[in-house]
């Protein structure tokens, strides 16, 4: 199956199980915050390959993640905590990306799996300690780099971004829309570098569209559920849920 296929002649039952994938990728980020680009390459990428998985999560996780990014009047004062992070993230995406190529083949599954299994790890049991003011700029950019890497080699831009972002004691609004931000910036770094590897095409544009819709209905059932769940509980089923499909994408790389 090409991104071709799934934009135009691919069989009904195959795009009703995509976008179904994009509504649990919206209801999990419109519950806890993140998760989209996540979950999405998780799952999609037991159907097709990594890099299809990828440029298909473009356009749900750029308008999500720009929603997320709101308020605009404190926009400047976050970034300036974090721009040298984000111009690591994309040094480190797109010349990983160049580096690498696009993801493929069994090692993309492995890296994926051993980046969702990690991801799990920090989110059941990671408490990153506070950063040091004076050690903001090197260590941001450090993190924005390998974050990027990771995300070129896999599609998934949480890891090490999120337990950095988290250490910096933005506060919990500071946070979100820190994080909304990173992903912004990740998502454009990873487009950018799929276009550059011959991986984002006019059709892989048009398919990615067609997914924004379920995301924003399962982001917008995800935020009703919110105050009708506990956020800990569904967390921790998600992480865990993350781990089983990371080791399960590690196990199937290992075997072909």
């Amino acid at each position: 199956m090409n991104l071709h296929e799934l934009s135009g002649i691919a069989t009904p039952a195959l795009l009703m199980a995509t976008a179904a994938v994009f509504v649990l990728a919206g209801v999990v980020k419109g519950v806890v915050g993140l998760g989209l680009p996540t979950i999405s390459m998780a799952m999609l990428a037991l159907v097709m390959a990594p890099a299809q998985a990828a440029a298909l999560l473009i356009v749900p996780s750029l308008i999500t993640n720009l929603w997320q990014a709101r308020p605009w009047p404190t926009l400047m004062r976050v970034l300036r905590r974090i721009g040298a992070m984000q111009l690591g993230v994309c040094a480190g995406t797109i010349g990983g990306a160049l580096w690498l190529g696009a993801p493929a083949g069994h090692w993309a599954s492995v890296c994926l799996g051993v980046a969702l299994v990690a991801y799990a790890a920090w989110g059941l049991f990671g408490k990153p300690p506070a950063v040091p003011a004076r050690h903001e700029g090197a260590l941001g950019a450090a993190v924005g780099v390998v974050t990027g890497l990771i995300t070129a080699a896999t599609g998934v831009f949480v890891i090490p971004a999120v337990p950095y972002l988290q250490a910096l004691n933005l506060g919990k609004d500071g946070l979100i829309q820190a994080m909304g931000i990173s992903f912004t910036v990740s998502t454009v770094a990873l487009a950018a570098g799929l276009w550059l590897t011959g991986s984002y095409s006019p059709d892989a544009a048009g398919a990615s569209v067609l997914m924004l819709l379920p995301a924003l209905a399962g982001m917008a059932l995800g935020q009703w559920l919110r105050d009708r769940l506990s956020p800990r509980a569904f967390k921790q089923c998600f992480m865990v849920s993350l781990a089983l499909l990371g080791a399960y994408q590690v196990a199937q790389g290992l075997a072909g």
